[in-house]
């Protein structure tokens, strides 16, 4: 279980770098809006002329109101440009990790279907990205030597690797699409924006218990409460460590107990709730970051360096 603490220590200090950084990205905000009260050369033209501006407003405010009608067409329709289901994202935490069943604007978006929610959840569990996450988990594992009946060796890895992949997948695909579809709950996560951060930290870790449904109602969130528990019931049930001897240079009939037991399943519950807790609460300031990031680059980029003025021309 000290796999499973780690990470939660390592997103912990995650969230807990992403408050300052969301202050500071409200006042440059703030400090960056124009001032509504001050008019503007199209807006105060002189007597009898008419203002550039102006003249060429209606093309340019034609454009980006096409524009804009576009995007909110796709917002209503919940598609992406690539097609994927519609409804969820492409986006990835950290520009990595797959974070495709979190959406903004969730007022906009229709319920998902059941072949959508299998749809999304096998696009999460299959992505590149996880291959090498589960030879990482698979490393560590192997390194401390937990679940001591799988042995050490290339052999004894390939099987940490295979449970590692088994566990994931099993844990995505109960608690995002079979449960879901099942019971008629929605899988995704709702990002609020709304209040400060202790108020938007608390609906993030409220979305364990309580998820939306189908309809648009709230309900206890089964998917996840009871999903985590059939997940790990059902993986450590089925190929994790039995009880075996081993043989090693102090003791050649070494014998290492089950994993298979009820104390160890609770713990794997526990464990899994907490890490998604912690994965939850990242998900809902992520978008902050993501647009907090993205102006920084915007304006380094547009950045010009400052030249000297023109001398003055002797007569």
């Amino acid at each position: 279980m000290s796999i499973q603490f780690a990470a939660r220590v390592v997103a912990c200090s995650v969230l807990a770098s992403v408050f300052p950084l969301l202050s500071a990205g409200q006042q440059t905000a703030q400090s960056s809006s124009p001032d509504p009260s001050t008019p503007t050369q199209a807006q105060n033209p002189a007597k009898g002329q008419v203002s550039p501006s102006a003249q060429q407003a209606p093309a340019n405010h034609t454009g980006a109101n096409q524009e804009a009608n576009q995007e909110a067409n796709q917002d209503k329709k919940g598609s992406d440009t690539k097609g994927n289901a519609s409804g969820t994202s492409n986006d990835r935490l950290f520009y990595t990790l797959p974070n495709f069943l979190s959406v903004e604007n969730s007022a906009q978006l229709p319920p998902l279907t059941t072949k959508q929610k299998y749809a999304v959840v096998a696009r999460g569990t299959f992505d590149p990205v996880q291959y090498p996450w589960w030879a990482l988990l698979s490393a560590l594992s192997q390194a401390e030597d937990s679940e001591p009946g799988f042995g050490q060796g290339w052999e004894a890895y390939g099987k940490r690797y295979l449970t590692a992949a088994a566990d994931g997948t099993i844990e995505n695909f109960i608690t995002g699409a079979v449960l879901p579809s099942l019971l008629h709950q929605d899988p995704r996560f709702f990002q609020s924006s709304k209040g400060g951060f202790t108020q938007r930290t608390f609906y993030a870790v409220s979305r364990i218990f309580v998820t939306r449904t189908d309809s648009g109602g709230s309900q206890f969130n089964y998917s996840e409460i009871v999903g985590a528990a059939l997940a790990a019931s059902i993986s450590n049930y089925s190929y994790h460590p039995r009880s075996t001897y081993l043989s090693t240079p102090t003791n050649p009939h070494k014998f290492i107990p089950s994993d298979r037991t009820l104390l160890n399943t609770a713990d794997v519950w526990g464990s899994q709730l907490a890490i998604d807790t912690v994965t939850i609460a990242v998900k809902e300031f992520w978008p902050d970051i993501h647009r907090k990031l993205s102006h920084k680059n915007k304006v380094d980029s547009n950045t010009v360096s400052p030249k000297t003025s023109n001398p003055i021309q002797k007569p």
